[in-house]
Formats: structure tokens, C-alpha cells, sequence
């Protein structure tokens, strides 16, 4: 992991000296748009370079921050990015990414939790001698589909972290429900946790976050049902504060609650001392370093990270600095 921060610090050096002045204008371009226009006229023009990312986001708490980071990089370095995401439907990111390529994109930044859905059109799109780098989900399989790195955080190491707090707080049973089906990383983070904690319980919600009064439901019957159950790994923020909490409150018990990712009530729920702590993979960094590979590899042939992924978590945020984070989180960048 030491590896990764150093390489993203020499990216973010890079990236200062080659774009110059960025600049302080607005940076939530909509879905599609390109970040670049509207950016004023004091920053650099590298419009004749196309990169696109192609998510399985769903314009939530963690996906607007993440595609926060991409326009402002995008912004900052001038180039013609466009955004696009997929509420986790892996076909309709595939063809995404097809059409992507068809319209000219020379680099993409994708995430893959369901690599096996995505591999054909990478496969294609670094046939067609486009540029790929991984970020969020993938960075077990990032060399597979075809991307010179990937950025973001190790799911596996993550869960392992959070096991390991999960012990300190003295837990004896974590249960680790799952908001998504077909999401590799999701079940690293609860196979981690069961390997350095031990004694986890998986459970696969029927809605996820598409109904989080059904998800807070199957919780709370498992935490009834389960009385040796005193922890929950919450793997969305969201899932955490409007499906685990409500349900650990409903059954009366002390439970301790840790989550991955972050929103402004899992922030302020922290603080409070309601949540044990979030895992910070720092998404606006995610976006926003994905940007910048793919431009110092179409500008100069650079295949930064060394072969290995390039890690921005994990992270965590306790009650000692939540404070420090809700300041940074008004500003939309974490």
C-alpha cells in the first residue's frame, strides 16, 4: 500500500505541472456532459484528448462525490471527458462502453464489479487501441480487462481493517449484509472481515438500496432472530444509517455498526457515537486520479502504477475526525 501512496502523490506532482492553473468554476457537469466546457478560459485546452468513465453508480452520496473528482480533473487539465453511470446494470455498461469507443473515447476509465459482463467490450475497446484504467471495483482483475492499473481501494484489505476494529471494540458476532447481487467486491469486504475477525454471517438483501425499509427489515429479523449478533458491517453508508442502525434500535440491543463509504448522516452518526467508524476510500480521489492517468498516458505514453493497483483506502473516519470530514464533505469532495 505504501507503494500505491507514493505513486499517487507522484500522479498528483505530475498532474500540477503539466495542467498549470486549474480553475474555480463549478465542476457537477450533468451525466455525459463534457466537464472541460464551461471551465473558463485560464485553464489549459487539451480538448483533443477524449477520455469517458463508465460507472455502475447510481448518482448517490458516493457517485456524485467520485464524479465530482473526475470533472474537476477534467477541468483542470482541459481535456474532452464525459461521465456516464448505470445503477449496476453490467449490460447496459457494457454497451455504454462500446458506444463510448464507436464516439471516439482514446481513454476510459471504468468500474467492474461484474468484470465477466464487462470483458468482451473492454476487450474490444483495447483492441481499438484505447487506453483503459480500472477504479473502484476491479482491482483483482484490472490486468484481465485490459487496464495498465487500477485505482481505488483493496476490498479485501478493507474488510480485513474493518475486522480488526471490529475486535478492538470487543464484538463477538458481526453480521455483513450485502446490498447487491453480483458484486464481486462487496463480497471481498465481508470475506475479509471473516478473516481476521472471524465469526461473520453473510446476509444478501432482496432490495438493497432500492428499498431501504425492506433491507432494515431482513436486518432487524436476523438481529431477532440472532441474539449472539452484536455487530454489523454495513458495506454502503446508506445501508448503514437507514436500514442497520434503525434496525439495531428496534431490537433494543447494543450493537456495534461499522460501514464502508461515507454520506453526511454516516458522518454526523459517527460523531454522535451511533456508528463505530467508515471505511474511507476516498472516491473523489478515485475519479479524479483516473482522469488524470489516462491523460498522461494519451499525452506522453505513461502507464503509471507500476503494474500493481493504485490504492486511495482504506481509509477510516472515527469520532476523533469526523469533525474534520463533515468540513471537507460541504465541499463535496469527500
Amino acid at each position: 500500500m505504501k507503494v500505491g501512496k507514493l505513486a499517487i502523490a507522484a500522479v498528483a506532482a505530475s498532474a500540477l505541472v503539466l495542467a498549470g492553473c486549474s480553475s474555480d468554476s463549478s465542476d457537477s457537469a450533468a451525466d455525459g456532459d463534457t466537464a472541460a466546457e464551461g471551465s473558463g478560459s485560464s485553464g489549459p485546452d487539451n480538448s483533443e484528448y477524449k477520455i469517458c468513465m463508465v460507472t455502475h453508480g447510481d448518482g448517490g452520496g458516493f457517485w456524485s462525490v467520485a464524479k465530482a473528482g473526475a470533472d474537476r480533473a477534467a477541468a483542470d487539465l482541459g481535456v474532452d471527458f464525459s461521465y456516464q453511470e448505470t445503477t449496476n446494470d453490467a449490460e447496459l455498461q457494457a454497451q455504454l462502453i462500446e458506444a463510448d469507443v464507436s464516439a471516439g473515447c482514446e481513454g476510459i476509465a471504468v468500474s467492474a464489479p461484474n468484470p465477466d459482463a464487462l470483458k468482451d467490450a473492454l476487450a474490444a475497446a483495447e483492441a481499438a487501441g484505447v487506453s483503459i484504467v480500472t477504479m473502484n471495483s476491479g482491482s483483482a482483475v484490472f490486468k484481465d480487462l485490459g487496464a495498465f492499473t487500477h485505482v481505488g481501494q483493496d476490498e479485501f484489505i478493507a474488510g480485513q481493517e474493518a475486522g480488526l476494529k471490529f475486535q478492538e471494540a470487543g464484538v463477538t458476532k458481526v453480521l455483513c449484509p450485502i446490498q447487491e447481487q453480483n458484486n464481486i467486491g462487496l463480497q471481498e469486504r465481508c470475506d475479509g472481515a471473516a478473516d481476521t475477525f472471524g465469526n461473520v454471517e453473510n446476509l444478501q438483501l432482496s432490495a438493497g438500496l432500492g428499498d431501504l425499509a425492506q433491507s432494515q427489515a431482513e436486518i432487524q429479523a436476523v438481529l431477532e432472530a440472532d441474539p449472539s449478533i452484536d455487530g454489523v458491517f454495513a458495506l454502503n453508508a446508506d445501508i448503514a444509517t437507514a436500514a442497520a442502525l434503525p434496525a439495531a434500535q428496534a431490537v433494543g440491543r447494543d450493537i456495534t455498526i461499522g460501514t464502508v463509504d461515507l454520506s453526511g448522516d454516516a458522518v454526523q452518526a459517527i460523531a454522535d457515537g451511533d456508528l463505530a467508524f467508515a471505511i474511507d476510500q476516498q472516491q473523489y480521489a478515485q475519479g479524479y486520479m483516473s482522469v488524470v492517468l489516462l491523460y498522461l498516458n494519451l499525452l506522453n505514453g505513461h502507464e503509471l502504477g507500476g503494474g500493481q493497483p493504485m490504492y486511495t483506502g482504506p481509509g477510516f473516519v472515527v469520532q476523533d475526525n469526523a469533525e474534520l470530514v463533515q468540513e471537507l464533505a460541504a465541499n463535496g469532495t469527500r
